[in-house]
């Protein structure tokens, strides 16, 4: 028996069909805002939306990154659900963001294939239009991570990152970045400096409250705009 794996090198992935996922249903249940849109878990979200909007009340583009202190707080999905409640808005064009180079998710969530995204479009590998991809949902764009580099942190160079976000906001409303969780990598903290705010997620019951502190802190000293805490893992019952 082989004591050393070997390593195998990463798949190489190719620029998106045109129009790929404009005809892929969404499918997955804890997406609720597609799937129980009445629900209370769905208002919920609604509330969030209407609170970021409140905050921005000359309607100007605006980028959000969303973030938690450890893995498994549900932040993929609460920025999706995010997403989806922001294209209720008339006229309103949203694009998410895949952050999470080493571990990407959106796509999986959304029943499509990985392809080229984020990472090819700032290592100057792929043009940033073809980076986008419709979703069946109307006025909500997706780009996935991407290839994941031989040194991940080169996937996340904030001067150019900075730069694509600011021709992004040309054509997006909003702009949700999921990113990994900021305990575990500096792309969150680096990342924060450039959006226009954070949203930190929470497992209820789970997250230990001196981590979600000490993360909350470090992202505003390195001087992110902390816009507020995002609860999950609530049941539809659990109205308190």
């Amino acid at each position: 028996m082989a004591l050393f794996r070997r390593r195998t090198a990463p798949r190489k992935l190719e620029p998106a069909p045109r129009g790929e996922g404009r005809d892929v249903p969404i499918k997955r249940e804890e997406l609720v805002m597609a799937h129980r849109p009445a629900g209370h878990i769905a208002e919920q979200y609604r509330r969030l939306r209407n609170s970021i909007q409140a905050l921005n009340p000359d309607g100007a583009a605006r980028t959000v990154l969303v973030t938690s202190a450890v893995r498994g707080e549900g932040k993929s999905v609460a920025t999706l659900n995010l997403a989806l409640a922001m294209v209720e808005v008339p006229r309103m064009r949203v694009l998410v963001i895949d952050g999470h180079v080493r571990n990407p998710s959106l796509e999986r969530y959304l029943g499509l294939p990985r392809r080229q995204g984020l990472t090819d479009v700032i290592l100057g590998l792929l043009p940033l239009e073809q980076a986008i991809r419709p979703t069946s949902v109307d006025r909500l764009d997706l780009m996935g991570a991407g290839t994941l580099p031989d040194d991940p942190r080169l996937g996340l160079v904030v001067e150019r990152a900075q730069s694509i976000l600011h021709t992004l906001k040309r054509h997006y409303d909003y702009i949700l970045i999921d990113m990994a969780p900021a305990m575990l990598v500096a792309e969150p903290s680096l990342m924060g400096t450039i959006a226009d705010g954070i949203v930190l997620v929470v497992r209820l019951g789970e997250t230990p409250k001196h981590l979600v502190e000490e993360t909350y802190n470090m992202l505003e000293n390195l001087g992110g705009n902390v816009l507020g805490t995002l609860v999950t893992g609530a049941s539809e019952t659990d109205r308190g």
